[in-house]
């Protein structure tokens, strides 16, 4: 699972206030934890004193924002005292053009995140069940818990591969919904497309495949499938999208679900008004038309997955082929070691230990520049560390 930690509530009293007990919270918090999102630039800075932090953690893109996305949220700044559009009519209308479906397929929401929250609310009951791989975004399981629903979670093979049948292994008659995540949060690992189709042909009927493809720019196989080819042809899935990675607009959170008219609506009667700001709703539609800044952006992850990889082969540091624009990387008993160092001189990993990979780490790829400096500091931390 993702990072997600536990936390200690600390009582407080008003002064002059007699303390009472409130009422008891849901059962379901019990088991829930909170996200705990990677280290923060500001925080490193002030904690060792650097001038200089390099953020390779959150699997941002380095090229920064699309110039087109920028320029269209300056437009909007006057019109800020107005509510945003609740349907994010717009968008979703330029999305429907791009990926050649109908309006009514979309629904667009504050990040995946909250889609996945949307899907958990709109389907499941306490008692259901989720089937998704372990490890992946925690996201699933927390959408799960929060409904009181059950999940199982299928472990990855030693090779990280995503297998069909592995997973309709763990399909029976309580599981509602699949989350597959494809390139897949932590490993970079993906699903073919021949074992997707297999997985759609063989759940049961009341069971809904939930496809995240939040990565899926970065993804270069021949076999990948992002979903959107099997939506067209009928296919009853769910897809989820994001701006945050290759469009570079993960600071105002816009992502959009794609599935059949019937699901969206469902997803719609649960949604918040006015979910996504103004601000993000121009910025996104801006970005899908920014094909500069798009192939700008895959052109630099894919040279620099590379150069991370071999650096990294270099060092004697084995690492997973990765299909998005981050790499897992193996450093055994060393890896707290070195996740700590690292961040000693200005470059923030992500540890893994959160999803059940303590000698892991989780590296983003950056800029040229961005990798050097990693590598650099590697080989100073490694050598320290023998």
């Amino acid at each position: 699972m993702e990072n997600r930690q536990s936390f200690s509530r600390q009582a407080f009293h008003l002064p002059g206030v007699r303390a009472a007990s409130g009422p008891s919270p849901r059962a379901a918090l019990a088991g829930m934890q909170p996200y705990a999102p990677g280290r923060s630039i500001s925080d490193i800075r002030a904690e060792f004193g650097l001038e200089r932090v390099v953020k390779l953690a959150s699997n941002e893109n380095p090229l920064g924002p699309s110039p087109l996305a920028l320029q269209a949220v300056r437009d909007a700044l006057p019109d800020m005292h107005r509510y945003p559009d609740d349907r994010a009519v717009p968008l979703r209308s330029r999305l429907a053009e791009k990926l050649s479906l109908q309006a009514c397929q979309f629904i667009v929401a504050n990040g995946a995140d909250e889609l996945i929250t949307l899907i958990c609310e709109a389907y499941l009951e306490p008692g259901d069940r989720i089937a998704t791989f372990a490890p992946t975004f925690s996201e699933y399981g927390f959408g799960a818990r929060l409904m009181n629903a059950e999940i199982v979670a299928v472990p990855l093979a030693d090779s990280f591969a995503l297998r069909a049948d592995d997973l309709l292994a763990a399909v029976d008659a309580r599981t509602k919904l699949v989350f597959v995540c494809s390139p897949n949060n932590p490993t970079g690992t993906y699903l073919p497309k021949a074992e997707l189709e297999y997985l759609l042909s063989r759940l049961p009927n009341g069971c809904l495949l939930v496809l995240d493809a939040a990565y899926s720019h970065f993804a270069d196989a021949q076999d990948y499938a992002d979903g959107f080819e099997l939506l067209r042809a009928g296919a009853r899935l769910v897809v989820l999208q994001t701006f945050s990675k290759a469009y570079g607009l993960a600071g105002i959170r816009a992502g959009f679900a794609a599935g059949p008219a019937d699901v969206v609506a469902h997803l719609l009667a649960v949604k918040e008004p006015f979910n996504v700001n103004a601000l993000a709703q121009v910025a996104a539609r801006a970005a899908l038309d920014d094909e500069a800044h798009l192939k700008a952006t895959l052109r630099t992850n894919a040279v620099g997955r590379d150069r991370l990889r071999e650096g990294l082969d270099r060092l004697g540091v084995r690492s997973v082929k990765s299909q998005s624009n981050f790499m897992l990387a193996h450093f055994g008993a060393r890896a707290s070691f070195v996740y700590e160092q690292l961040l000693r001189r200005g470059v923030i990993v992500r540890d893994a230990a959160g999803w059940g990979l303590p000698e892991w780490l989780r590296v983003s790829v950056g800029t040229a520049e961005e990798i050097d400096l990693l590598l650099a500091c590697l080989t100073d931390v490694l050598r320290s560390a023998d």
